[in-house]
C-alpha cells in the first residue's frame, strides 16, 4: 500500500465504505443532499444498529487474505450481520474467499449479504452465488435526476445527471461534435479511443467550446467528462452502447453533462450526420419524485442463471441500488477522480454495492425482532415476502430492454421490509444441510475440510441433489438428451413462525410448458416452530433446441393462510448440450 494515499486503519479514502455503511445503519440527518440533489431527511435502514468497519480493499485491489481476515475478525467481534459490497469472478466455493469467509460466518450464526455484481444485463453475470450468501441485485427508486438534451433540430432526448455547477445558456446552443471525430491522430487511426473520451485522446482544436458526444466503456464515466473539460470542451453527452441498453445512471460530473440511453445515442449520431452545423444544449431539472414505473431492475444489475450451481437461483433478491444518497468521505470529491476538488458530506451512487447494504440493514432489523432466527431464516423471510410488481401494478420491468423481467433478473423479487417482519413460514437451512449440498456437488473430503474447518467431515451414503437444498426458491435444470420425459422431485420443509394454529393452502402458477404438482396441497400447523414438508414434482417435455442452446420458463409457488403470502419463484431450464 501507498502510505501517502492510504491509511492502515478503517479510515475511508475513496468513499465506497462510508456510503455503504451509512446506507445500512446511518443515523437520521435532516436537510441532507448531494450538492442540492435529493434534499431531505437521510437515514440508514437500521439507524440504531452499531457499525463495525473492516478495511479489506486497497487501491491495488481486494486480496483474499484481507477478505478472510475481515470475516474472521468480524465474527470474533460478535457481529450479527456482515455486509460485503465486493465481488469478483465465480469459482468453486472452496476456492472463493467470500464464499469461504461467509460459510464460517454462517456457522457462527452471522447473516452475510453480498453485492451480485454490476456486469448486467448479460446472462450468467451474477457473482457471490454461494447459497449461504444473500446475493443482492439492484433496482431503481421512484426518484430521478433528469437532464434533457435539446438538439438543434428540436429533438428532446431524455437524460440524467448530477452536475451541480453553473448550467448552460439554453438560449444559445453550443456546437456539437462526436468524440470519435475529434481524435488527436489526424488520420483518425485512434478514433476508437477518442470515441470513448480516453485520457489524451481528444484534440483540443476540435472540441474546444463544444458539446462532445462520448461513448461509455473502458474508463469511468466521470473521467470522460474530465477529459472533455481538459481538452477545452464545455459540456458532454454520454451515450450508452448497445450492450448497456437503456439504463441510465446519474453521475456527479465535473462539467455540464447528461447520460443518455443507447437508442438516444443512435438518434444523436443520426442528427450529427444530417447537418454540418449540429448544435445542442442540456436542460437540468433537479430532483424529480414519484417516477413511474418503479422499481425497475437496473440495467447494470448482474443476472442469472447461477454460473456455479444453476439449481440455486441467483440473485436472491433486489433492493434499491440506483441513485442512492448516503454519507461520503471528505478525502475524495463526489466524482471520485483526483482532479475533483469539490467536497460534500453526502454522495449519490449506483450499483449492487448500494443495494447490498439495504438488505444488510433489513437483516439487522429482522435479527433484532427475531433474535433466535438463523441466517437462512432471515434470508427466507426477505425472499418469500418480496414483491414482483411495480407502482403501476405491472411485473417489474428490465431497465435495459424495457421488457418484463424474470427471476434471473430479480430473484424472488424486491425486498419488502414490513412483510419480512412477519413471513408466516420460513425455509431454514443448517450448516450440515450445506455440507450435504456440497457433497451433492461431489466435493472431495479435502474441499469440505477447507470449507468447514472441521477435521472430520463425511457425506451421506445417498447423495442429496443440489436442487433439494431447502432453499426458498425452486430451480430445475434438465438435460434434454437424457429422456423424452423430463421430471424431477424437489423436497422442501417449512417452519411455522406465525400463529401456532394455522393452515396454509398452495397455489401454483406453472412455467409455460411445465407441469407442477405439489403434495400435500394443505399444510396444517398446531404449534409455533413446527416443521412440515412437501414435495414438488416438476415435469416437462424436450423442446426443439439447437445444440448448445437452452430455454427457461418461470412460474411461482405460493402458500397462504389468508393473511401471510409465502411466495417462491419456480424456474425450469431445458438444455440441449453440444
Amino acid at each position: 500500500m501507498n502510505d501517502t494515499t492510504e491509511s492502515k486503519s478503517p479510515r475511508d479514502m475513496d468513499g465506497h465504505g462510508t456510503h455503504t455503511a451509512s446506507t445500512a445503519a446511518g443515523r437520521y440527518v435532516y436537510r441532507a443532499s448531494m450538492l442540492g440533489y435529493a434534499r431531505g431527511v437521510a437515514t440508514g435502514v437500521a439507524p440504531k444498529a452499531r457499525v463495525a468497519a473492516y478495511k479489506v480493499c486497497w487501491r491495488s485491489g481486494c486480496f483474499d487474505s484481507d477478505i478472510l481476515g475481515g470475516f474472521d475478525k468480524a465474527v470474533a467481534d460478535g457481529v450479527n450481520v456482515i455486509s460485503i459490497s465486493v465481488g469478483g469472478g465465480v469459482a468453486p466455493y472452496y476456492l472463493d474467499s467470500i464464499a469461504l469467509g461467509a460459510f464460517g460466518a454462517m456457522q457462527h450464526g452471522v447473516f452475510v449479504s453480498a453485492s451480485g455484481g454490476n456486469e448486467g444485463p448479460g446472462r450468467l453475470t451474477v457473482t457471490n452465488v454461494a447459497p449461504w450468501i444473500a446475493t443482492v441485485g439492484a433496482g431503481t427508486l421512484d426518484r430521478d435526476f433528469p437532464a434533457d438534451v435539446l438538439l438543434g433540430d428540436g429533438q428532446v432526448i431524455r437524460g440524467v445527471s448530477l452536475y451541480s455547477g453553473r448550467g448552460l445558456d439554453v438560449r444559445h446552443p453550443l456546437p456539437l461534435v462526436y468524440a470519435g471525430d475529434a481524435s488527436m491522430m489526424q488520420d483518425g487511426s485512434d478514433s476508437y479511443s477518442a470515441s470513448l473520451c480516453m485520457e489524451g485522446a481528444l484534440d483540443p482544436k476540435v472540441v474546444k467550446g463544444k458539446i462532445v458526444l462520448c461513448e461509455r466503456g473502458n474508463n469511468p464515466r466521470v473521467a470522460k467528462g474530465a477529459e472533455v473539460k481538459s481538452a477545452g470542451g464545455l459540456a458532454m453527452i454520454l451515450t450508452n452502447k448497445a450492450s448497456d441498453g437503456e439504463g441510465l445512471v446519474a453521475d456527479a460530473h465535473v462539467l455540464p453533462a447528461s447520460g443518455v440511453g443507447a437508442s438516444s445515442g443512435d438518434a444523436i449520431r443520426r442528427y450529427l450526420l444530417s447537418t454540418k452545423n449540429a448544435t445542442a444544449t442540456i436542460l437540468f431539472h433537479g430532483t424529480k419524485l414519484d417516477v413511474k414505473p418503479a422499481p425497475v431492475v437496473a440495467s447494470f444489475s448482474a443476472r442469472g442463471p447461477n454460473p456455479e450451481t444453476p439449481e440455486i437461483l441467483k440473485p436472491d433478491m433486489i433492493a434499491p441500488g440506483v441513485n442512492i444518497l448516503a454519507a461520503w468521505t471528505d478525502a475524495a470529491g463526489p466524482s471520485g477522480i483526483a482532479s475533483d476538488h469539490r467536497r460534500t458530506e453526502f454522495n449519490i451512487l449506483s450499483g449492487t454495492s448500494m443495494s447490498c447494504p439495504h438488505v444488510s440493514g433489513l437483516a439487522a432489523l429482522l435479527k433484532g425482532a427475531h433474535p433466535d432466527w438463523s441466517p437462512a431464516a432471515i434470508k427466507s423471510a426477505l425472499m418469500t415476502t418480496a414483491y414482483i410488481r411495480d407502482n403501476k401494478a405491472q411485473t417489474l420491468l428490465d431497465e435495459a430492454t424495457k421488457n418484463t423481467s424474470t427471476p434471473f433478473d430479480f430473484g424472488a423479487g424486491h425486498v419488502d421490509p414490513q412483510r419480512a417482519m412477519d413471513p408466516g413460514l420460513i425455509y431454514d437451512i443448517t450448516a450440515d444441510d450445506y455440507v450435504k449440498f456440497m457433497c451433492g456437488l461431489n466435493y472431495s473430503e479435502k474441499d469440505l475440510k477447507a470449507m468447514t474447518h472441521q477435521s472430520l467431515v463425511s457425506c451421506p451414503a445417498q447423495k442429496v441433489e443440489p436442487g433439494n437444498l431447502n432453499y426458498p426458491s425452486l430451480a430445475a435444470v434438465f438435460d434434454q438428451t437424457r429422456s423424452s420425459r423430463l421430471s424431477t422431485v424437489l423436497v422442501r420443509t417449512v417452519t411455522n413462525v406465525g400463529p401456532p394454529v394455522s393452515s396454509y393452502t398452495v397455489k401454483v402458477i406453472p412455467p409455460n410448458g411445465v407441469e407442477v404438482t405439489v403434495k400435500p396441497t394443505r399444510l396444517s400447523f398446531t404449534k409455533q416452530n413446527e416443521k412440515l414438508s412437501y414435495t414438488v414434482t416438476v415435469s416437462t417435455t424436450p423442446l426443439n433446441l439447437l445444440p448448445g442452446n437452452s430455454e427457461t420458463a418461470s412460474g411461482s409457488l405460493t402458500w397462504t393462510d389468508g393473511k401471510h403470502v409465502v411466495q417462491s419463484p419456480i424456474v425450469v431450464t431445458r438444455q440441449e448440450p453440444y
